[in-house]
C-alpha cells in the first residue's frame, strides 16, 4: 500500500512538472491574430512579393508550441483574446508598420531587418 502511494506522488509530481513545461512553452509561442480592422490591431502589415523586399520572413506553424518567440513562427490564433499581437493586413506597403514574406521552409523564417524586432514584441 505504502509503495503505491509513493509512486501515485511522484506520478503526479511528473504530471505537474510536464504541466508547467508545456504551459511555458506555449507561452513563449508567437501568436497572431488577424484583425478585420486597423485601429484594432498592434501591427499594420503588408505582404511583400519576394523575401528580399521584407523586414520579416515568416512560416506558419500549426499549433502554438513549435512557434519560438519573434523569430518570424507564427501561429495564428482563433481569437485575438488568446494572441501576442494583432496584426491587420494593409493594402499597401507605405502603410505598413511591419513587412512580411511567407516562406515554405521552417529554417528560412527570421527577421530581416533589425531595427523593427521589437514591433513583434
Amino acid at each position: 500500500g505504502r509503495k503505491i502511494f509513493k509512486l501515485s506522488m511522484k506520478i503526479k509530481q511528473l504530471l505537474l512538472v510536464l504541466l508547467i513545461l508545456l504551459s511555458y512553452t506555449t507561452l513563449k509561442a508567437q501568436k497572431v491574430f488577424a484583425v478585420n480592422a486597423q485601429w484594432k490591431a498592434d501591427v499594420k502589415v503588408y505582404v511583400v512579393d519576394a523575401a528580399w523586399k521584407a523586414d520579416l520572413l515568416v512560416f506558419k506553424v500549426n499549433t502554438g508550441w513549435p512557434a519560438e518567440k519573434n523569430n518570424g513562427k507564427w501561429f495564428f490564433t482563433a481569437s485575438d483574446w488568446s494572441a501576442n499581437k494583432t496584426i491587420y493586413f494593409v493594402d499597401a506597403q507605405w502603410k505598413a508598420d511591419l513587412t512580411i514574406y511567407f516562406v515554405d521552409t521552417e529554417w528560412r523564417a527570421g527577421w530581416k531587418d533589425q531595427s523593427k524586432i521589437s514591433l513583434m514584441y
